[in-house]
């Protein structure tokens, strides 16, 4: 079974329907399908059913720019989160375009036809065909079937419930059971209030070394107050701009002052601690945003500890044992239930096998053009979303520029596009930034690279990247166009060295 579609956007999250919002808005001219592995809409918070799932994103900025978060609360739950993505799918009439339970398996770029031939497995298990004049990857980075775990000695020693937040067991009863978190991430300190709360009878969180976390108000209150006298889409914008100011200066400010932005932060735990709490397990032998910098609504984390409901421990795991951990200080914490929220395995493309005429890529040795197009493969982009700062705000961006340059092919009669890449142009360092986290080094084999200068250089700097992406023109000498067959020939550009796939 063959099947002929225009564009083809890979998963339903947040990435894949924004970016079908986009091209409904921007290219009515052209169609699109979408496939989803999954039998729902919402990606991460589809998938992710741990207790008090969250962005840890202002919802201002984690919003789409077209569509207003309407409520009051600065962070946001996984089902509102899912609920505001199913609106944008009524709103857009998107729900027919998107097909469940459908897996890619490969897909090859035909050079002769200009036309990717994508594998795809049904949802009755079928294998199919389609054959697409562009695909988009909208998959995120992380694999959805199997978390980071890394193994524990003499893990199989428990008796307990073992648990990855990725995998959660569906109506887990935790009432009244000790409980150990493993890590120290968003995930960890998302947890451990949600699961006092849950009714856990103590939850104590293991770390190999503290996170900077900051305390944020659950409600905006300005926000809140400007929706009664503005009109919804203005006063969202203000909150919008306000909030990426403010993470682009906190962001700013670490990189220039880390020491100041260091004290700061950590003031600000001392006081939400009050002296019942060590300092020394929230005080990191990092500099702030040297990895990601975690968030707690209303300092929810800090009140469970200070109220002895909590307990952290900064040590190291000797071994698993039938009860619980021992840890190399000699300390033996009790447990029920062990939770490894210990990450994130990555992966590009949801692990899809592409292709170039049957030669296989391997992303980790391309670049990113403009942080959005893959360097030496034609008519495919990816949606990578921000580390130092909302998801979404990429993807916006990032999808208005793909839209503009839809409509420039379709007036030029242009039907492929490359971006020529450079052999030396590329660094070693990924697309991912410096960030030292463990997913970040994880990611060193699998993620595109980050190119010396100009267009292959990915800032993460979203104020940087809007007037880029907004004013860049295509007639450039690193994009290659190919004419419908029939039409005149493309002009051609100087040849540089071709990355190797």
């Amino acid at each position: 079974m063959e099947k002929q579609v225009d564009i083809l956007i890979v998963g339903a999250g947040i990435s894949g329907i924004g970016l079908a919002a986009h091209l409904s808005k921007h290219c009515p001219q052209r169609s699109f399908e979408i496939i989803e592995r999954r039998d729902s809409i919402g990606g991460t918070w589809d998938l992710f059913k741990y207790p008090g799932i969250r962005s840890d994103s202002d919802m201002s900025t984690f919003g789409f720019n077209f569509k207003p978060w309407k409520q009051e609360s600065v962070l946001a739950t996984g089902p509102a989160i899912k609920n505001y993505l199913s609106e944008v799918v009524d709103e857009f009439k998107l729900k027919s375009k998107i097909h469940f339970q459908h897996r890619v398996l490969s897909a090859n770029y035909d050079s002769s036809t200009h036309k990717w031939s994508v594998e795809i497995e049904n949802d009755q298990g079928q294998k199919e065909t389609w054959v697409a004049n562009f695909v988009l990857g909208c998959t995120g980075y992380y694999n959805y079937d199997q978390g980071f775990q890394p193994e524990f000695p003499n893990q199989q020693a428990f008796k307990g419930t073992f648990i990855h937040p990725q995998h959660w067991p569906e109506n887990f009863d935790y009432s009244g059971k000790k409980v150990v978190i493993i890590g120290s991430g968003a995930t960890a300190i998302t947890l451990v209030p949600a699961m006092v709360k849950g009714g856990a009878g103590h939850v104590a969180m293991l770390q190999r070394s503290p996170t900077y976390i900051a305390s944020v108000p659950s409600i905006d209150v300005i926000y809140a107050k400007m929706r009664k006298f503005l009109p919804e889409e203005v006063a969202y914008k203000l909150t919008r701009a306000r909030n990426i100011s403010m993470q682009r200066g906190i962001y700013a400010l670490a990189q220039k002052y880390p020491k100041l932005l260091k004290t700061i932060l950590l003031n600000a735990v001392k006081l939400q601690l009050k002296g019942k709490v060590d300092m020394k397990h929230f005080t990191p032998n990092y500099e702030p945003w040297d990895q990601r910098l975690c968030v707690v609504p209303d300092g929810d984390l800090f009140k469970i500890l200070r109220e002895g409901k909590a307990s952290v421990e900064t040590d190291l795991i000797e071994k698993f044992t039938e009860k619980g951990i021992q840890l190399k200080s000699g300390k033996h914490l009790d447990a029920d239930v062990i939770v490894s929220a210990t990450g994130l395995n990555i992966q590009i493309l949801g692990g899809i096998q592409a292709s170039i005429d049957g030669k296989p890529i391997n992303t980790s040795n391309h670049m990113l053009y403009r942080g959005v197009m893959v360097s030496d493969i034609p008519n495919m982009a990816l949606l990578i979303g921000y580390i130092n700062a909302s998801w979404t705000l990429k993807v916006d961006i990032a999808a208005e520029y793909i839209c503009r340059l839809l409509n420039y092919m379709d007036k030029k009669g242009y039907d492929e596009v490359v971006p020529e890449g450079n052999a030396s142009e590329m660094l070693q360092d990924t697309v991912m930034g410096s960030l030292t986290s463990g997913y970040i080094a994880r990611a060193a084999d699998v993620m595109p690279k980050q190119g010396k200068r100009g267009v292959w250089r990915v800032s993460n700097n979203y104020l940087a990247d809007r007037k880029d992406l907004k004013q860049a023109g295509f007639d450039d000498d690193i994009l290659q166009f190919k004419k419908k067959a029939g039409q005149d020939k493309p002009q051609s550009k100087k040849v540089k060295p071709r990355l190797v796939s």
